[in-house]
């Protein structure tokens, strides 16, 4: 139950975690020399990725594949569904640089960081809502990207009417622009809505690079077939241990400017779990707020 909560979760990230494909010779090459690291990243949904190398995961790619002594290839695929049946498990790229811990059609790392869905307001207008649960939801408008776990969780406490305004996650750049994920925090910030449910590095990265003036308070909730917050790890094709083995040794050795870069991004982090983090020394061991807490910038 808990892997299909998961899978069903990383689908409806969506704005979330930037993926693509390496178009290349079909099958395993990781091993061969010279090294060549074959990573899947979207052309256009920043702040993940993009094909100018602008988005985070981009940055945190360049990273790993340098200290795995590894060249960086991108070909590009959009994220949509059946992506890893198309592309990992086709052999057509060797990782994918965010997807949630414990989705179980990949061989995933141990995760590298934590980051949740949040409730984002303007600082100066508010009003400032803490929680899924506060009463004020049943009154204001309210913005969410459709088929996301805040989504659900609105529909579970009868949050469905005329005040809750959803979203499209997934788009086609050339063909919709407007329909951008990122067009719910343009409408925040316009004043069209009052507060948006949103994934935590979309609405970070409008903070830190575009320097709106959001407050952001992770999402919490004490239903485990909603959950709001995930671990973040790398994904690789099932039976490539040994190269998740040499991610996770990168993982371990970069924790530092791997953090700099998501904090760069503005990327909300939560503590991990020490067990499971993928954390060098003086690393990436706790995230800049607790869950519960307000993430401020």
């Amino acid at each position: 139950m808990e892997d299909q909560t998961v899978q069903r979760i990383w689908i409806r990230l969506g704005g979330g975690l930037g993926l693509a494909l390496l178009v290349g010779v079909l099958g395993s090459t990781w091993g061969a020399e010279p090294k060549v690291l074959r990573v899947c990243a979207d052309p256009d949904n920043l702040p993940y990725s993009n094909d100018k190398l602008e988005g985070f995961e981009n940055k945190i790619a360049a990273v790993i594949a340098q200290d795995m002594g590894a060249e960086l290839r991108y070909t590009w695929w959009p994220h949509q569904r059946g992506l890893v049946r198309r592309t990992l498990n086709a052999g057509r790229c060797d990782v994918l640089i965010g997807i949630p811990k414990g989705y179980d059609l990949v061989l995933w790392t141990k995760p590298y960081y934590r980051t949740a869905y949040v409730i984002a307001y303007v600082k100066q207008r508010g009003p400032h809502v803490t929680s899924i649960d506060d009463p004020l939801l049943h009154q204001i408008r309210i913005g969410v990207h459709v088929n996301t776990p805040p989504h659900d969780a609105l529909a579970k406490r009868g949050i469905i009417g005329a005040n809750v305004i959803g979203y499209r996650l997934f788009y086609n750049p050339p063909v919709q622009p407007e329909e951008s994920p990122g067009q719910l925090i343009d409408d925040l910030l316009a004043g069209k809505i009052d507060v948006a449910l949103v994934w935590g590095p979309l609405a970070g990265y409008f903070v830190q690079k575009r320097a709106a003036p959001l407050e952001l308070v992770p999402l919490r909730g004490d239903d485990p077939a909603t959950p709001f917050a995930f671990d973040i790890s790398m994904g690789v094709k099932k039976g490539e241990k040994a190269l998740k083995a040499e991610l996770e040794g990168a993982l371990s050795k970069e924790a530092v400017p791997i953090r700099m870069i998501l904090e760069e991004y503005g990327v909300p982090l939560l503590a991990m779990d020490a067990s499971e983090a993928t954390t060098g020394q003086g690393g990436l061991r706790q995230g800049d707020a607790r869950e519960g807490d307000a993430h401020r910038h």
